[in-house]
């Protein structure tokens, strides 16, 4: 009698472990945003970051994303690293130089813990979140999805405002993945200030192969005005147990049920 309940446990085991097999297992995968860091560019003010064209504003001096589509009337900014609070980022659609309030904004700087770059280092993207100014946001079409399959998207993003106005703000970034919608908290933002990066990660199931992925800047109050900072963008498999946990997982539920039989066995006696 024992030696069969053996012999079944053991044809349990071996059967879990080939379902679970790498075969019958997704393992997470990185399938990086293009330009998901901002580095890729063409265009610009004399080579260096500028206003971002869309489809009414472009040309000289504007800069245009590798990969990336902005939608019309969204108004936004690659910003270099270091560049936000002294050298600023130019703005061909009104002639001059864009900027934020930071450390290292001339005519009376302001200590808002502005740092030069993102967690991710290297450029950022800079996006009026004025109702007005904000348009339809960036989006970029993701491909190579499973459908019903789940994914993150991963960012850093923060709220600040231009240089020459002034007042409280509130910034917050809205994500959608194919049909699907998520968005951040709501921040408060003072007047002349900084918000500091926050890392998000938001889990989105594929609809189909290929999913627009879309991030939309949204703050208040119009024109004064608030900016939403955007970098290091990713979309992963979202992470799934390795074969061998699920097989170690798998071994020790058998082993319980093991015990707890043969000392029913053994009571029964």
């Amino acid at each position: 009698m024992r030696a069969s309940f053996g012999r079944q446990v053991v044809v349990g085991i071996a059967a879990i472990i080939l379902t679970i097999g790498p075969a019958n297992l997704s393992h997470a995968g990185n399938l990086l945003v293009t330009n998901g860091n901002f580095t890729s560019f063409t265009g610009g003010y004399n080579g260096d970051p500028s206003q971002l064209a869309n489809p009414s504003n472009s040309g000289a001096g504007y800069t245009t994303l590798t990969g990336w589509t902005v939608t019309d009337k969204t108004y936004g900014f690659l910003m270099g690293s270091g560049t936000a609070d002294t050298t600023g980022s130019h703005s061909p659609q009104y002639g001059n130089t864009f900027y934020l309030w930071g450390p290292g904004t001339g005519g009376g700087s302001v200590n808002n813990g502005l740092t030069a770059s993102s967690p991710d280092g290297g450029n950022y993207l800079a996006l009026d979140a004025g109702q007005s100014y904000r348009g339809g946001g960036i989006s970029q079409t993701i491909n190579g999805l499973t459908s019903g399959t789940s994914y993150d998207v991963t960012f850093y993003w923060a709220g600040a405002q231009q240089k020459g106005f002034t007042g409280a703000t509130t910034e917050q970034v809205q994500v959608s993945f194919g049909s699907q919608v998520k968005s951040t908290q709501v921040v408060n933002n003072e007047s002349h200030g900084f918000t500091g990066w926050m890392e998000e990660r938001f889990s989105f199931t594929a609809d189909s192969t290929s999913d627009v992925l879309n991030f939309l800047a949204i703050g208040s109050p119009d024109g004064v005005p608030p900016f939403v900072l955007l970098d290091g963008v990713s979309v992963d498999l979202h992470p799934v147990p390795e074969p061998g946990t699920l097989a170690l997982s798998a071994l020790g539920v058998l082993g319980l049920i093991a015990v707890r039989a043969r000392r029913r066995a053994t009571k029964s006696v």
